[in-house]
């Protein structure tokens, strides 16, 4: 069981305000549009949504970036849009946010990803994603890792989130983590499949259970396997800590000469796990730079994606709001 004072909770949170954090990976944009059904097409039987309302919100490593924002931090997103309507739509919701956008790079040849979803008398009845999920060209890469190295002194610590859309080449990942290793920068990885061991020496590893049986290639039924698991994550990634979220069950912590332990979760009604996995890597991330040891990052991160799950829809956890629930059992 990990404790933490009253009095250290107090500390870190005055700890996590201001500090700055780059986010870079794959920036997303969510799209919803509300409406109704009262019928089914004339051309073929699907049904018509007469549409009432629509409204956008910052996804994937924008979603992470904002999470930084509503918990102190100051996020500095880095990744690469289109020049397209979405575009301008989430670049639109960065000002209003007063999130930098300073290192978004736009590619003529690529569209913003877009998640369209479809949502009628309470139910999701169709998502619509627009992606590209190729590597991004070198010209772009050259740009983030410039953009990356003149702002060395304004960065606490990097988040590398990767959904596969092309932004976090092998490259990328390569030489963020050389450069942020050289500069004793933290670096916390939230990793998907394609490119799952190329994050080698990277100060946090976080993959949740279903990631890390397609690594391992078995299935984690008990301690046993999860155990075996993690050990061989830790050793061929060579990374300082790994995180593995198991969902309802918490997460669990591999740190040294393989040694874990876990961190059960407090029994919550769950409305919606969407957006909880950035919720996460945000809060371990922004709670090391504050100067939290593994154990109390660990800790504060799951009571945050805990408190995501109850939420519908993406919404970001506030800072007031994740140590107040810390605070509930003094």
């Amino acid at each position: 069981m990990i404790k933490i004072s009253l009095e250290r909770l107090v500390e870190l949170k005055k700890n996590f305000n201001g500090k700055k954090i780059a986010v870079i990976g794959d920036l997303m944009l969510d799209c919803y549009f509300w409406g109704s059904v009262n019928r089914i097409s004339p051309e073929a039987p699907v049904p018509i949504v007469e549409l009432e309302s629509e409204f956008y919100r910052l996804g994937g490593a924008a979603n992470v970036a904002l999470n930084i924002l509503t918990l102190g931090g100051i996020p500095l997103p880095i990744g690469v849009i289109g020049e397209d309507r979405h575009g301008k739509i989430f670049t639109n919701l960065l000002e209003e946010n007063q999130i930098s956008k300073e290192g978004i790079f736009v590619d003529t040849d690529r569209s913003t990803t877009a998640k369209v979803r479809i949502i009628a008398n309470n139910q999701q009845l169709l998502r619509v994603d627009r992606e590209q999920k190729k590597d991004i060209s070198k010209d772009l890469e050259l740009k983030i890792l410039s953009y990356l190295k003149n702002n060395l002194n304004d960065i606490d610590a990097i988040i590398l989130e990767d959904y596969n859309k092309g932004v976090l080449s092998q490259n990328v990942i390569k030489e963020v983590i050389k450069f942020a290793n050289q500069n004793k920068i933290i670096t916390s990885v939230d990793p998907k499949e394609n490119n799952f061991f190329e994050y080698k020496h990277s100060f946090l590893f976080k993959p949740n259970k279903k990631e890390t049986e397609n690594a391992v290639g078995f299935k984690i039924n008990n301690d046993e396997d999860l155990q075996k698991a993690g050990n061989i994550l830790k050793n061929k990634l060579e990374c300082k800590y790994l995180l593995i979220t198991l969902g309802e069950q918490g997460s669990a912590i591999f740190y040294d000469d393989n040694k874990f332990i876990k961190v059960p979760t407090k029994a919550r009604k769950v409305a919606d796990v969407s957006g909880a996995g950035d919720t996460v890597i945000a809060t371990a991330t922004l709670a090391l730079a504050a100067h939290a040891d593994i154990f109390e990052a660990s800790y504060l991160a799951n009571l945050a994606g805990g408190l995501a799950c109850e939420q519908v829809g993406v919404v970001p956890i506030k800072l007031d709001q994740l140590f107040q629930e810390a605070s509930l059992r003094f």
